[in-house]
């Protein structure tokens, strides 16, 4: 694909100034995890961590991928604002978040932000 294109195709395309960030999310539970537990949890991230932080998710209930409830990037502080709820929560025996990446082409490098 050519590199040399306009901004009009940048734009279309979310590359390069217009690059849309986000990170995946994997969920461990604890084994004594009862179902009712597992669904108030879930509907607790949706709400707290995710829907109040103006962010959308996709994905299950074990792994998932975390981005902007609108056209953009997640910033570093909402990345962090997710991190931070689910380490308080008693439902998780381990969890992982990955770093910010692109949403549209997970194998390009992220832009440093001008």
């Amino acid at each position: 694909m050519a590199t040399n294109r306009s901004r009009r195709l940048r734009k279309k395309l979310c590359v390069d100034e217009f690059q849309e960030l986000g990170f995946e999310i994997t969920l461990t539970y604890k084994e004594n995890l009862a179902d009712d537990q597992l669904n108030d949890f879930l509907d607790a991230f949706l709400v707290e961590a995710v829907d109040s932080n103006g962010l959308g998710y996709v994905g299950g209930e074990d792994y998932g991928f975390v981005c902007l409830g609108k056209r953009g990037s997640v910033s570093a502080e909402q990345r962090a604002q997710v991190e931070a709820w689910l380490k308080g929560r008693d439902e998780l025996a381990e969890f992982t978040v990955s770093p910010l990446m692109d949403v549209w082409y997970p194998e390009n490098p992220v832009n440093n932000p001008a």
